[in-house]
């Protein structure tokens, strides 16, 4: 039978009812006047109770989770007992935690005949109550997973409590070896842990006698109805033929480079002319497309991306160059627009995939988006055979050889947090052949772009 085993301080003693009311009525009762005073007899006209207050203390927690994929279980065996594989942290209740997970156990007592699972907390903190929650997925699909849980029991010593950086809670004798080894949570050298930790916050909430409920910032939809009424224009945008109207102090102040376009030297303005019916300046726009640029101008106006319906119709089946989303990033990347980058980032990260991930990683190089370039950079590392056999990655070859590179160091990287060896030297002969025109099976192949 398992053992729980957690290496925090012992839990202290259970916390004081989750809600708690105070009332604190006050009354001030008239003083008599003396008996001189005519107005003596006569009652008071005034009501001089104050309105009771009330506060209410709420004890909850905070949950979040993370699942552990522990791919290579055979290859981790034998590092030794008390040697862990730590999962990468998370954050929970404002504090960072991690999985550790010991194949040859903790306990040097047990001579590895059981693999030992601990959830620790992984940032500054003392006395930190937490509820917790392991489970051990069942890969047959028959939904029969090992769980440990807190949440759905009654703890008559409350939460645990973690005392310091580095306690931790889970258990020595998580699963035994030779059972785990042959049962359904092992597949394809795979393990998947799934860990929940819940933590306990207090906060007061305390009655107001008057409040008014504040609307959401409607700024963006004024802005666009200036746009799409055209009211007080003053510059034209011509943009491969089509011609945007638009206000010059709008689009200063959110580009600079706009700003300096319009006022830095009127009189030297690039491809600028006159518009004779109008009066208006007209500004030409060769590196763009209409749709691209209209698309800009919604942001700049209403601070959003169009609608996912114009993002997805846009795309085609060819490169992730040819998308909206790619060339709204590069008019972010020439109009400095820093929202606009990781808007358009953060939409692209959504797609990413073994087929996609090495050429939106030379998208994000060029355009300067280095929060995508780190999430291709991992994800590559994570699933490098699959993404070393995709026609991006020929691309790279030719077109961003420092991209491969990259992708190496990532690997390692990953390797070494994880402690596990012998991976690292096939990695180098898979690059090493690719990078001579053959495929990981050692045939050559002709590079596709």
């Amino acid at each position: 039978m398992d053992e729980d085993a957690g290496d925090a301080s012992p839990p202290p003693a259970p916390p004081p009812p989750a809600h708690v009311h105070a009332h604190a009525p006050h009354h001030l009762h008239p003083v008599p006047a003396p008996a001189h005073d005519p107005a003596a007899a006569a009652p008071s006209q005034r009501d001089m109770s104050a309105s009771p207050t009330s506060s209410r203390s709420v004890t909850e927690t905070v949950n979040g989770s993370h699942r552990f994929v522990i791919q290579g279980y055979s290859l981790a065996k034998g590092m030794g007992v008390g040697r862990h594989i730590a999962s990468e942290t998370f954050s929970v209740g404002g504090f960072q935690w991690a999985v550790y997970f010991y194949p040859d156990g903790k306990n040097p007592e047990d001579n590895s005949a059981y693999v030992s699972v601990f959830i620790a907390l992984a940032s500054e903190g003392t006395d930190v109550r937490a509820l917790f929650e392991l489970t051990l997925l069942d890969q047959s699909g028959k939904g029969k997973h090992k769980v440990h849980s807190h949440f759905d029991r009654s703890l008559e010593s409350g939460p645990y409590t973690l005392k310091y950086r580095g306690s931790m809670w889970g258990y020595k004798r998580f699963f035994r070896r030779t059972a785990l080894e042959t049962s359904d949570f092992l597949k394809d050298d795979c393990l998947k842990i799934n860990c929940t930790v819940g933590v306990v916050v207090s906060s007061i909430d305390y009655s107001r006698p008057h409040s008014i409920q504040v609307p959401d910032s409607d700024i963006g939809y004024h802005f666009g109805s200036l746009l799409d009424n055209q009211e007080g224009v003053d510059v034209i945008l011509n943009v491969g033929g089509e011609r945007f109207h638009a206000h010059k102090l709008v689009l200063a102040a959110r580009s600079h480079v706009f700003r300096s376009q319009f006022f830095d030297d009127e009189s030297d303005g690039e491809k600028s002319e006159v518009d004779e019916s109008d009066e208006l300046r007209e500004f030409f726009i060769d590196d763009m497309e209409p749709k691209v640029f209209k698309a800009m101008l919604h942001f700049i106006y209403r601070d959003t991306l169009v609608d996912e319906y114009e993002l997805g119709a846009s795309s085609s089946d060819g490169s992730v160059f040819d998308t909206l989303t790619a060339k709204l990033l590069a008019a972010a990347d020439k109009y400095d627009l820093g929202r606009l980058r990781s808007l358009c980032e953060s939409y692209l990260c959504k797609g990413i995939t073994v087929a996609s991930v090495a050429s939106t990683l030379a998208l994000a190089e060029r355009y300067h988006a280095m929060e995508l370039k780190a999430v291709c950079l991992k994800f590559s590392a994570e699933n490098l055979s699959a993404v070393i056999r995709s026609e991006g990655f020929f691309y790279l070859k030719d077109n961003c050889p420092s991209l491969q590179a990259e992708i190496l160091k990532t690997v390692a990287g990953c390797e070494e947090q994880c402690s596990s060896g012998g991976k690292s030297q096939s990695v180098c002969a898979q690059l090493a052949q690719l990078s001579d025109g053959g495929d990981t099976s050692g045939r050559r192949v002709r590079p596709r772009i």
